[in-house]
């Protein structure tokens, strides 16, 4: 059965809808950003994920650019693009990471199933946009209580303290989102 889930941007001028919709074997997230502030865009993407949260497909498209972002992976850490070229800089990565949702930081969530006081390092296949460019991006992510996380950039002083749902989802990511 398919759940749904909005949020918007701290600033207010942004919105997101999310459909997520779990059968057996696989989990697949279909969301719609619309994103405010100085240089708006919209943006459509599809996330395919084994029963284990690891990503397996993902495409993306900004509204108005002919061109459609797709990524495949094996769910072993090996990636490659629409062609089958192999994208080797993303080696070993397990999860993507949009920078325009809150949605992706479920995927690592929900995936490590980390102790409380417990942090795991990872590097996730970074998609910016409205670039749509890609690169790796080291992150770490620590449980902190039951359904708080402190998420962390490996490479820049960038930190938060993220409030989860039962299921992962977030609920307040503070400074960027809000779930409505």
């Amino acid at each position: 059965m398919a759940k749904h889930y909005r949020w918007r941007d701290a600033a207010g001028e942004g919105v997101q809808h999310l459909v997520l919709d779990r059968s057996p074997g696989q989990i697949a997230a279909e969301g719609m950003i619309v994103a405010g502030g100085e240089a708006p865009f919209a943006a459509r993407f599809r996330l395919l994920m084994d029963s284990r949260w690891r990503t397996r497909r993902l495409s993306v498209a900004v509204l108005g650019n002919p061109a459609v972002l797709v990524l495949l992976a094996d769910g072993k850490g090996g990636w490659t693009d629409a062609e089958g070229a192999d994208l080797p800089d993303l080696a070993g990565v397990q999860d993507v990471d949009l920078s325009a949702t809150p949605f992706t930081n479920t995927l690592p969530i929900r995936r490590l199933r980390t102790a409380v006081g417990k942090s795991v390092d990872i590097d996730t296949a970074y998609v910016d946009l409205p670039s749509m460019t890609v690169a790796r991006d080291p992150q770490r992510y620590t449980r902190l209580e039951e359904r708080l996380w402190r998420y962390e950039s490996r490479d820049s002083d960038f930190v938060r303290d993220i409030t989860v749902d039962e299921d992962g989802l977030v609920l307040s990511y503070p400074g960027l989102f809000e779930r409505l």
